[in-house]
């Protein structure tokens, strides 16, 4: 596969633009107030106190695959240097978008440098699997029970109590799709870890409709050097 040239790439910022129009009249507007109201609310508090730094150790947790089996954050990194990325949940449509996006302009670059990619969120394993699916993901897609990672990242987080009712009014129950039975969900993150599983950049977004663009990650890799 062959990486998309810069001045062709679609940035996840037009993707996310093309989503809204799309979404345009598809919800009501009292859920578009609520979410609003949340994506104000994050970006007011921005991104939170004690998040790890560059040189901490991510530590080893244990995950699931994508079919329930049991493995470790470094058993799925292999000794090798990668690109993690920490999202909601396949029932997201940014973190799709994001990760469609990763697929095509991130996936040949990462191959050509021999750096792996790692895609983990909350969700049980046939979330994963789901995600994996229907995105056609050639990269590893892993479950983190308890957020283990975000919650030692310091990047965790949870919907207000009005947009879990309003998630309930779409038929959305964030405590059935987490492996955990809670409603915490990791702030869209993507971080850079080295051979040895030592963060060396982090890139947090609070507000969820915003994320980390292929080119930035491609610049980050520099930091491995």
């Amino acid at each position: 596969m062959t990486a998309t040239p810069d001045a062709e790439r679609v940035t996840i910022a037009e993707r996310v633009h093309a989503l809204h129009e799309g979404m345009t009249g598809q919800l009501p507007e009292a859920a578009l107030q609520a979410f609003g109201a949340e994506q104000t609310g994050l970006d007011a508090r921005g991104v939170p106190g004690g998040v790890a730094a560059a040189g901490s150790v991510v530590p080893d947790v244990p995950l699931l695959d994508v079919h329930g089996d049991q493995t470790s954050l470094y058993a799925a990194l292999a000794g090798a240097p990668a690109v993690i990325v920490l999202y909601r949940g396949a029932w997201c449509p940014y973190c799709n978008l994001a990760l469609r996006a990763y697929q095509e302009d991130l996936v040949p670059v990462l191959a050509e440098r021999g750096i792996g990619l790692l895609a983990i969120s909350p969700q049980k394993p046939d979330g994963s699997l789901s995600m994996q699916e229907k995105n056609e993901l050639t990269f590893t897609v892993l479950s983190d029970p308890g957020n283990r990672i975000a919650g030692a990242l310091g990047v965790l987080t949870a919907p207000t109590d009005e947009v879990r009712a309003v998630q309930g009014s779409l038929g959305l129950d964030l405590r059935e799709t987490n492996a955990d039975g809670t409603t915490a969900v990791p702030m869209p993150t993507v971080l850079l870890t080295d051979a040895t599983g030592r963060l060396r950049w982090l890139d947090v977004h609070p507000n969820y409709t915003t994320r980390t663009e292929v080119s930035d990650i491609i610049t980050a890799l520099g930091t491995l050097a």
